[in-house]
């Protein structure tokens, strides 16, 4: 009896001990701390119209010769991205001209599983926007400053560019608010004899224009999201979004933002 009752205490002990080792095991472990592949859900999901994001006041001050000339360029994707463009000629005969030109850019970066939350892919863009603005070819005298009160990130570039038709004065304000990346171009010059433009007015003028544009991307997605609109963000970011945020991304950068490329017409420069 004292035999028997000494194996069977042996064999109860050994079973307890292997279980208690697999369940120690790494592959048990991290099995049961496994988490679905989810990322933060992005804030945004929802572009306002490009050529909607300024009040008729401030593209009076900002082109007040083409305040309703905006067009609409790049075809972009509803939601996705969105580019507008405005000109100006204030034309005085002989006495020169003023020109002005102004390009909005609007790129919304979703959260994705295979490449990170929204607000981290719109912050690398941002980055790259930024850079690109500040080498740009042939420009002079260039300045970088923190714009303050304008979404998450914020950063205005100005220099000098000079072409055969003047000396144009270029502001370029790069933003990011949450998952969106905001790229504003601004230029002036004058025509024909006419005096350049001052750029510490122009660039307070961008940097206005790049706040109303902030608080336009926030209006149309708190509409959205009153309206139950399937444009507002979901809470769960684990189903891959399409590629079409890197697309516009890519088309965005080929553009070349803050180029200074906004250039008078034919008819503009031979006034």
């Amino acid at each position: 009896m004292l035999v028997a009752t000494g194996c069977s205490s042996g064999s109860g002990s050994g079973d307890d001990a292997a279980k208690a080792k697999e369940s120690a095991s790494p592959t048990a472990k991290q099995s049961a701390t496994a988490s679905p592949n989810e990322v933060k859900a992005a804030a945004y999901g929802k572009l306002p119209e490009a050529c909607t994001v300024l009040s008729k006041k401030t593209l009076e001050d900002l082109v007040p010769e083409g305040a309703k000339s905006g067009k609409a360029i790049n075809d972009g994707e509803p939601d996705v991205s969105g580019d507008c463009r405005w000109t100006s000629l204030d034309n005085k005969g002989v006495k020169g001209s003023q020109y002005r030109w102004l390009s909005v850019s609007l790129l919304l970066l979703d959260s994705d599983a295979a490449r990170g939350a929204g607000d981290e892919r719109a912050r690398a863009q941002f980055d790259k926007r930024l850079s690109e603005a500040q080498a740009v070819e042939g420009a002079k005298n260039v300045k970088s400053e923190p714009v303050t009160g304008t979404g998450d990130q914020a950063t205005a570039v100005r220099y000098d560019l000079k072409k055969k038709e003047g000396s144009f004065k270029q502001q370029t304000v790069v933003a990011r608010v949450e998952n969106v990346v905001i790229t504003l171009d601004y230029n002036g010059a004058g025509l024909a004899g006419d005096k350049t433009p001052d750029a510490d007015e122009l660039v307070k003028s961008a940097k206005a224009a790049a706040k109303q544009i902030v608080a336009a991307i926030g209006a149309a997605n708190d509409e959205a999201e009153g309206a139950g609109s399937s444009a507002s963000p979901s809470k769960s970011a684990s189903k891959p979004a399409s590629e079409s945020g890197d697309k516009a991304a890519d088309k965005g950068s080929d553009k070349g933002s803050g180029s200074g490329s906004g250039e008078p017409s034919a008819s503009a420069s031979n006034k």
